[in-house]
């Protein structure tokens, strides 16, 4: 083997490495995705925060709210008066009306047979008829009796005779006379009568039955006048007036205006709270026997309110968000008051001069940067 040779083989190994890596590193490099960029630099990284979302604010409001005492109940007729028969024994014939009929005082309802009362009727004028005759024949012998009298032709125990005869056919006259009357009335009481003006609110009178007097045959709500009965506690009677006005809520939505009529002298003994009596006006959407909700209106007291758009409910509680001088919503816990319109009163949590989000208070959370808009 040539001496100069094993020089040679002696670097030849190290350098053959140094090569293989090189070329791996150089295919890494060519290899390496195209759009990899270099880290950037700390100074590109301090970019200014951008707003997350748009907002409008306002400030909250010092205003003049209702004071409002709040109740329930339900919703009764006025009065109520119950139609029933007059007659005993009679069949009914027709019935006139329905539930929820209007009807006015002295309309017919029902009808009954009237053959028989009138037979009876018949037969209570003839009887008048012959009790007259018989009044008129002994009115002329005690008549002609008087005139004799100090005559002699007849003595005092005959003159007294037809004086107690004329006497006896006047009682049986006018005894004809009342039964006629009674029967004319039981004819009468063969038509069932409105007693008012009002609304049936039930019947139970059917064609074909046999019912006896006394029996209930309709309800009427007279007048078609309803009440609201509301509900307040002993503490809070004394806040309640005659003639306050009261809005009351139906089941419907329907909201009307009432006036107190009276209030009762003692309390619920199964509630312990005292019943206040409110008249209410006529409307086809109230409906007795219904609940209802009920305002009664104290008068006005001053208060701090925001828009209800800015209130926001989450989790069971109430917030707003107020915005800094910098846009930075701070998500604050608000107790709520009186709602009136579209305004809403803040009991405490807020305020005066504090900004408050409005329109687009619902996507906010705390700490979002806002931008502010008129």
């Amino acid at each position: 083997m040539n001496a100069n040779t094993e020089p040679r083989r002696r670097w030849f190994w190290p350098l053959a490495a140094l090569a293989l890596v090189a070329l791996v590193l150089l295919a890494v490099w060519l290899l390496r995705p195209a759009d990899e960029a270099p880290a950037p630099s700390a100074a590109a990284t301090t970019e200014a925060p951008r707003p997350a979302l748009t907002v409008t604010v306002a400030e909250p409001l010092r205003e003049a709210l209702p004071v409002r005492l709040q109740a329930t109940g339900d919703i009764a007729a006025w009065q109520e008066a119950s139609v029933g028969a007059e007659v005993n024994g009679l069949r009914l014939s027709s019935v006139n009306v329905n539930v929820g009929d209007a009807v006015r005082k002295g309309q017919v309802l029902a009808e009954f047979v009237r053959e028989t009362t009138q037979a009876d009727s018949l037969q209570a004028r003839a009887s008048l008829m012959q009790a007259e005759a018989s009044y008129l024949n002994a009115k002329a012998d005690a008549d002609r009796a008087r005139a004799i009298e100090n005559t002699g032709a007849l003595s005092p125990s005959q003159v007294a005779q037809y004086l107690t005869q004329e006497k006896v056919a006047f009682a049986q006259w006018e005894a004809a006379k009342a039964a006629l009357s009674a029967t004319e009335v039981r004819l009468g009481n063969t038509r069932v009568l409105a007693p008012d003006d009002g609304v049936i609110s039930a019947r139970t009178a059917t064609v074909g039955a046999v019912v006896g007097a006394g029996q209930e045959l309709f309800r009427l709500v007279r007048q078609g006048r309803l009440e609201w009965r509301g509900e307040v506690t002993p503490s809070e009677v004394d806040r309640v007036k005659v003639g306050q006005v009261v809005r009351v809520t139906a089941a419907t939505g329907r909201e009307v205006e009432g006036k107190v009529r009276a209030i009762a002298p003692a309390a619920n003994p199964q509630t312990r709270n005292i019943l206040v009596f409110v008249d209410l006006p006529r409307q086809a959407e109230l409906k007795a026997g219904t609940f209802a909700r009920g305002a009664f209106d104290l008068g006005q007291a001053e208060a701090l309110t925001v828009a209800s758009a800015s209130v926001v409910v989450r989790d069971g509680h109430t917030f707003v968000f107020v915005i800094d001088a910098q846009g930075q919503a701070d998500q604050r816990k608000v107790q709520t008051g009186r709602r009136v319109g579209e305004r809403v009163e803040i009991v405490g949590g807020l305020r005066s001069g504090e900004r408050v989000a409005v329109q687009g208070a619902g996507f906010l959370n705390q700490g979002d940067l806002v931008k502010v808009v008129p």
